[in-house]
This record gives C-alpha cells, sequence and structure tokens, in this order.
C-alpha cells in the first residue's frame, strides 16, 4: 500500500498560481487512481480533481475546470495539481488520495471521497483578496 504526501501549499493572491504535489512511497504507484479534495473550515470534503492509474483520464469538478490540471508522473512516484487563476473560495486543506486499481482493467478515475482508501495528511492553502 502507498503511503502519501502532499506538498506546494502556501499564501497566494487572487488571481495566482500554485502546484500542489503528491509524493507516493513504494514501487506499485502505476497501480492506483489518484484524486485530489479539499476541505475548506466548516465545510465537507469536496472533491476537486482525479485522474486515472495510467494518467490518460482526467475530471475536474466544475468549480475548478479550467483554472485547475490535474497530471502525473508515474516514473517519479508523484501526482499534481496545477492551480491557476485562484480564488479566494479556494481556500482550503487540500489533500490527496489514492484507490487501488491493480484488478481493474480498462482506465477510470473516482470522484466519490469513499472510494479513496489513502490518503496524505493534507497542505493548506490560502488565496487573499
Amino acid at each position: 500500500q502507498v503511503q502519501l504526501a502532499e506538498s506546494g501549499g502556501g499564501l497566494v493572491q487572487a488571481g495566482g498560481s500554485l502546484r500542489l504535489s503528491c509524493a507516493a512511497s513504494g514501487r506499485t504507484f502505476s497501480r492506483y487512481a489518484m484524486g485530489w479534495f479539499r476541505q475548506a473550515p466548516g465545510k465537507e470534503r469536496e472533491f476537486v480533481s482525479a485522474i486515472s492509474k495510467s494518467g490518460d483520464k482526467t475530471y475536474h469538478a466544475d468549480s475548478v475546470k479550467g483554472r485547475f490540471t490535474i497530471s502525473r508522473d508515474n516514473a517519479k512516484n508523484l501526482a499534481y495539481l496545477q492551480m491557476d487563476s485562484l480564488k479566494p473560495e479556494d481556500t482550503a486543506v487540500y489533500y490527496c488520495a489514492a484507490r487501488d486499481a491493480t484488478y481493474t482493467s480498462g482506465s477510470y478515475y473516482y470522484t466519490a471521497a469513499l472510494q479513496y482508501g489513502t490518503w496524505g495528511q493534507g497542505t493548506q492553502v490560502t488565496v487573499s483578496s
């Protein structure tokens, strides 16, 4: 089973950009579908973006579509979330998550938190107005 560690969060002005990274331990990263979620104070955790284990399929929540891009580098055991045109409402703790897709034929992404079995500790993103 992989372990996940996010990095790249911080404080940025509205309209700015950040790139979050999710480093996975182990040698089976390419067997895992990955996702990014976020949780703002007083709110439930919400889906942001997802990517299939091979990286050929991605999906973004409507609230970030056109501004955020998810990607992965299986050779480096890394997943990324490029966040552009940031807004104050993007302020949250961002979590990466992994779903073991070893025995799943085909290429899928997953958008529900319950579909993921492994989570990172989170990284804070704060967007000032």
